[in-house]
């Protein structure tokens, strides 16, 4: 499921039963990643904005959040979930090791392309200097078990998962991100590319992709 809600925002919302709290912070939550999806900058947000979005008052946002940051934070934590599920979902139509870490390079690849305000919101904002998003962690821990998978399988020359993993991670995430700042470049296919990473960082062989 994306992480995105495709709902669209309450013209005008009337109070939340009692019980319907959470609902309301889900409705904030949904409303700010599409924004940051639209703006690609967590600074161009504002609380206000985000309440006429919902259809609330500015006063009940900050019930549930106590200042911009804050709700930036939640906002993308959700994101991350969503993401880190269709990861897991786009590796598990493969049983190969080699074709699962493939997989999800090239949905974090088809992702970024769709979701490219939110990639760099997520990965290129202030907001990594002024707060620690903890929950970005669980991305690298599962991209270093499917090289570690690969390396059991003996599918890839021995070597430190850890370090070919921030390897690989690195390059993707630099053929990504140059596309999202510079899209007017003609730039090879990102398959090709994510491809010649696994073969000349990884080791490994492609000829049953």
């Amino acid at each position: 499921m994306d992480a995105i809600s495709s709902a669209s925002p309450s013209s005008a919302r009337g109070r939340n039963r009692r019980g319907q709290g959470e609902r309301l912070r889900r409705d904030i939550i949904d409303a700010t990643l599409r924004m940051l999806d639209e703006l690609g900058d967590d600074e161009a947000l504002s609380l206000r904005a985000v309440a006429r979005e919902v259809g609330i008052a500015a006063t009940s946002v900050y019930i549930h959040f106590a200042d911009r940051d804050a709700l930036v934070f939640a906002a993308l934590e959700q994101c991350t979930h969503g993401l880190l599920s269709d990861l897991n979902q786009a590796e598990s139509v493969h049983d190969d090791p080699v074709a699962r870490l493939r997989a999800r390079l090239l949905f974090l690849g088809t992702w970024v392309r769709d979701h490219a305000g939110l990639y760099k919101v997520l990965h290129e904002s202030t907001l990594n200097r002024r707060m620690h998003l903890v929950f970005k962690e669980e991305l690298a821990v599962r991209t270093t078990a499917a090289v570690q998978r690969c390396l059991d399988a003996g599918l890839a020359p021995v070597g430190d998962a850890v370090t070919l993993a921030l390897d690989l991670r690195a390059a993707v995430h630099g053929a990504v991100s140059i596309r999202v700042n510079e899209p007017g470049l003609a730039w090879p296919p990102l398959e090709e590319q994510i491809d010649r990473f696994l073969i000349k960082l990884i080791g490994v062989s492609l000829t049953n992709k």
